[in-house]
């Protein structure tokens, strides 16, 4: 973790050994003599049910001589073993930290360049107040809260407690004149002083995070200016617990301390986080006073201390729906004593605040066009709708999209395979790697790759194999290998009784399976059932503009998209990426709470649809595992692409007419993926 790979190794193999063979980098200077101490790994210990094995400290070597020397020269932190030195005993799950990744999990959840109207919910209010008189007997608060309705407006003040014992030393260093900090959210709602410091402040800042499921992405923003000071993001370290939401609640039901480990880890996560924009932007943690923080809801949750159990089975039960507010300190977070935290409401039970952030950020609402909005993660959130209508669903398209299930699958990191091209007459591949500018096909790509290494096929790379794939001809639209292209090309080849695509001859060996193609073609048909069922909601066949959001949707191709039938059928100019749109919405909400009352207003319109109860969600998936659909019509893809004549291949990658068998394949897909 996190980068999810798995794999079996013979007892005695060393961790750095299993996890080089794996792909995963770890670096090791010294040549394995462990006196470099970059190869530091830590094992997680529990039943990990995603996985079916119990990792224990019991299964990896005691320490060794070397390891010991090192951890007397230079100090072995608590936890952490030498991998070069540390070998497998039995089942492990284990952890590469942040700190010592080389091919560590590219986030790319950049900032927005929006310009948003500032009216931020905090205010910095600077006052001279009047010195203690012998004749008026009012105390130095009560003097403060005067001269602030007095000079600013304020009314009906309240204070945070813990300002209250600090109040006479800040009105005495600073010479009675001092900066209060000023905080309300909602017009109706009484202002809160969260803050106050002696002489004048000049400057506030707030965070906007949001909580992925894979990645965490924050911005570090000015409150009085709206300037953007710092962005970052990191891996989400729940991974560790389990890489799908499901299999995370899982972990909550089978392990009594598992809600704690999974919200201590995640708290941690957003702290280093916060810590790290700060040094980027060369801003004090401390003056950080209003936060706001998106996730889906089980992260949601699972940052707020609640327990998720109730979202893991029907009816999928939100303990709460509605927007929070918090002290920021109540729930760990290393921000201004005085600092607010607020969270966005939740549509549904699987349609997170992450969703309702999205949907502030583009504004289906605000317009007349139907707009499609889809983020595509281990679960996609799917939000249809203008200004007269808006229906929200979830998917449950499982982490295939994300690398998981996926024979060569892996995590967007550098050596990751991000693009993928199909010569239609020699089926010859080419491809490009994350962190290396050429193409596979170019002279010194070699060269340029020794650094990263190609290790493994990234989620914008699976959608693009399997629809080039499609595109020329080696699988049918029922998503089956043509066995009979072995003639054409060695990159086909045998696989038991079905046959698979060779993507890249090396070290390690990359292809493209038959069960790689279903997993896709389940994830795919269960996101496209989800909106197929919300355009008849809406009653529409077809929509007008569609915009991708999240990490993963920035960088997937809006042609293969198509092609692959995740999404329906549009003019390819109205499907765009909009980057981290929750993300947005969060900073829309942090810099001005205009946005906070308008979110919270449209969600409680938001009509929710669970997907699983529609009488004929079986079919429209059973026709969407068809590429890119087995009956709807793509006319505007056609202008732009040639779609390959319709075949059909039975499983074993004989041609011939596999209707009978797929069906029979296509109902059992569609009942898994129901329940």
């Amino acid at each position: 973790m996190p980068s999810g790979k798995r794999g079996r190794f013979a007892v005695g193999t060393p961790v750095l050994e299993a996890a080089r063979t794996l792909g995963v980098y770890v670096e090791s200077v010294c040549g394995g003599r462990a006196t470099c101490g970059r190869c530091q790994v830590e094992v997680q210990e529990g039943s990990f049910a995603k996985h079916k094995i119990v990792s224990s400290l019991d299964h990896i070597s005691h320490k060794g001589p070397k390891e010991e020397r090192y951890d007397r020269v230079r100090g072995l932190p608590e936890g952490r073993r030498l991998s070069c030195s540390a070998t497998i005993q039995g089942d492990l799950v284990v952890d590469v930290p942040q700190d010592v990744q080389v091919n560590a999990q590219v986030v790319r959840k950049a900032a927005t360049n929006r310009v948003i109207e500032r009216n931020a919910a905090v205010q910095l209010c600077y006052v001279e107040v009047e010195e203690p008189d012998m004749h008026k007997p009012l105390g130095d608060l009560d003097r403060l809260k005067a001269v602030l309705e007095k000079d600013w407006g304020w009314k009906d003040l309240l204070i945070a407690p813990h300002l209250i014992p600090q109040i006479q030393g800040i009105l005495r260093k600073g010479n009675w004149g001092v900066t209060a900090a000023i905080h309300r959210d909602m017009d109706s709602s009484r202002p809160f002083i969260i803050g106050l410091y002696p002489g004048l402040k000049n400057e506030a800042y707030g965070i906007a995070c949001d909580i992925g499921s894979t990645t965490i992405a924050m911005h570090l923003v000015s409150l009085l200016s709206g300037r953007i000071v710092a962005s970052s993001g990191t891996s989400n370290p729940q991974i560790r617990f389990g890489e799908d939401l499901m299999s995370r609640v899982s972990y909550v039901m089978m392990n009594p301390d598992g809600r704690e480990a999974m919200t201590k880890a995640v708290r941690e996560a957003v702290n280093k986080l916060i810590g790290k924009v700060c040094e980027e932007g060369d801003v004090d943690r401390h003056d950080i006073f209003d936060c706001v923080f998106v996730g889906n809801p089980i992260m949601h949750h699972l940052f707020l201390g609640i327990d998720p159990t109730e979202l893991g089975q029907a009816p999928f039960a939100l303990a709460v729906s509605g927007p929070l507010q918090y002290w920021a300190h109540e729930i760990d977070i290393e921000v201004a004593r005085g600092a607010r935290l607020y969270t966005l409401p939740c549509i549904a039970g699987h349609v997170g605040a992450d969703a309702a952030g999205a949907t502030l950020s583009e504004g289906p609402y605000r317009q007349d066009k139907m707009m499609l909005l889809v983020d595509v993660g281990t679960n996609a959130e799917i939000v249809l709708g203008n200004s007269t209508r808006v229906v929200a669903a979830s998917s449950p398209t499982g982490p295939a999209f994300e690398g998981a299930e996926i024979s060569s699958g892996q995590r967007a990191a550098p050596g990751a395979i991000e693009r993928v091209r199909i010569d239609p007459q020699t089926l010859e591949p080419k491809f490009r790697v994350i962190g290396v500018d050429k193409w596979s096909d170019e002279d010194d790509f070699g060269e340029a790759a020794k650094a990263t290494g190609v290790t493994g096929i990234c989620g914008s790379a699976i959608i693009e194999v399997v629809a080039e794939m499609y595109l020329s001809g080696i699988i049918s639209e029922d998503g089956v290998i043509d066995g009979a292209m072995t003639e054409r090309s060695p990159r086909i080849i045998a696989n038991g009784r079905t046959f698979s695509y060779l993507l890249h001859d090396g070290e390690p060996r990359i292809t493209v399976t038959q069960n790689d193609i279903r997993a896709i073609q389940l994830a795919k048909a269960a996101l496209y059932a989800g909106v197929k069922l919300l355009m008849e909601k809406q009653g529409v066949e077809t929509v007008d503009t569609i915009r991708f959001a999240g990490a993963f949707g920035s960088f997937i191709d809006p042609k293969y998209a198509m092609v692959l039938g995740l999404i329906p059928d549009c003019e390819l100019s109205e499907v765009k990426a909009v980057g981290n749109a929750a993300g947005t919405g969060a900073l829309m909400a942090l810099l001005n709470r205009t946005h906070r009352r308008e979110i919270e207003r449209e969600v409680a319109r938001i009509e929710k649809i669970e997907t699983a109860l529609e009488p004929n969600f079986q079919q429209i998936f059973i026709n969407a595992m068809a590429l890119p659909n087995k009956i709807d019509p793509f006319p505007k893809l056609s202008q732009a692409v040639t779609l390959p004549p319709r075949k059909n291949v039975s499983e074993d990658g004989v041609a011939g007419d596999a209707t009978p068998r797929r069906r029979s394949r296509e109902d059992r897909a569609a009942r898994r993926n129901r329940e």
